[in-house]
């Protein structure tokens, strides 16, 4: 635990939003699991420390772009569990009226630019978003998440090329979570971490316990603060640990069930947990949020239940650009 002073108020918040991730991804492996889910869903448990702990990092006007597994991000931002419940089951009410689904979540004025179903993918359009905010003379930081294997894509290397020629406010943000779907990232990558990869363009990087909420957000901010300052970008690497298959139904049979009981022993919501209770926070507290989030995930879920699906007539709503007024959803 960092030995800055923060508030119990901020603690208890970031505790929240950790329960509420855990709890939105425990519902819809449920979900799926009984088939009331279509296509696929890639779950983020495990990862809340990293999540929450960089986008408390971030104001509400910055920026970010997730990945695949971009539920949580989408959430710590400020996304609301209820219409992100409709998202995924495809109903009008979610987000992206139901036609994003589970990999494209997006809400521009939380400054979510889009989750993204191509490894990589969203590294370039934060770049994109860093020079628009250059170029406008705004102080927006734009953060991306990406996984470890996403290192290893030329969008990495050739958008962090640019944004450090022209000092762009980005962040880039690695989740290593240890696996490329069943690839070791030890197995395809000769260096010691992602991180180190920032010397090459003359930025910093830095690597963290990526299941220590306090330690990812001293990290980013510091890299935001450096961003914000016009100083250009930075590579943050967080090392963590997805406790779930790749996707739901993966028996992850390429783990060792040694390796995963070891880091299902440093589960980051219970670390933290534990570490509130040295302080000043009760387990009456902790039970509260606990309960509070249980009844919130629920409410969710049936307001996605009881919403409806696109008019057949919204069938190329928001998915061309057009002239045409109907093309942008009000």
């Amino acid at each position: 635990m960092s030995k800055k002073k923060y508030s119990k108020e901020l603690f208890l918040s970031m505790y929240e939003d950790m329960v509420r991730i855990r709890k939105f991804e425990i519902k819809l492996t449920e979900c799926f699991m009984k088939g009331m889910l279509a296509g696929n869903i890639h779950t983020c448990v495990g990862q809340e420390a990293t999540i929450v702990g960089t986008c408390y990092a971030l104001e509400k006007r910055d920026f970010i772009t997730a990945t695949h597994r971009g539920h949580g991000h989408c959430i710590a931002k400020g996304a609301k569990t209820d219409k992100m419940m409709a998202e995924l089951f495809g109903k009008v009410t979610g987000y992206c009226r139901g036609k994003g689904g589970s990999m494209h979540v997006a809400d521009l004025d939380l400054g979510i630019l889009g989750a993204n179903g191509i490894v990589g993918a969203g590294i370039p359009i934060a770049t994109g978003s860093g020079l628009t905010s250059k170029i406008k003379g705004t102080d927006e930081v734009t953060l991306s998440f990406f996984g470890d294997a996403a290192s290893n894509q030329g969008t990495f290397h050739e958008s962090i090329n640019m944004a450090s020629a022209w000092k762009l406010p980005v962040v880039y943000l690695c989740e290593n979570n240890q696996y490329g779907v069943s690839v070791n990232i030890k197995s395809v990558t000769n260096t010691e971490s992602i991180a180190v990869r920032a010397k090459a363009y003359n930025i910093p990087g830095v690597t963290c316990d990526g299941n220590d909420v306090l330690a990812v957000f001293e990290t980013v901010q510091e890299a935001v603060a450096h961003a914000r300052d016009k100083k250009g970008p930075s590579i943050v690497e967080c090392v963590t640990y997805r406790m779930r298959g790749h996707y739901e139904g993966d028996p992850a049979s390429y783990r060792s069930k040694e390796v995963t009981e070891e880091w299902a022993k440093k589960d980051p919501i219970k670390a933290f947990g534990e570490k509130l209770l040295e302080m000043d926070v009760t387990q009456e507290e902790l039970d509260a949020i606990d309960a509070a989030m249980d009844a919130e995930i629920e409410a969710a879920m049936q307001f996605a239940l009881d919403s409806p699906y696109p008019d057949v007539s919204e069938v190329t709503l928001d998915v061309y650009a057009s002239d045409n007024e109907r093309s942008v959803a009000r």
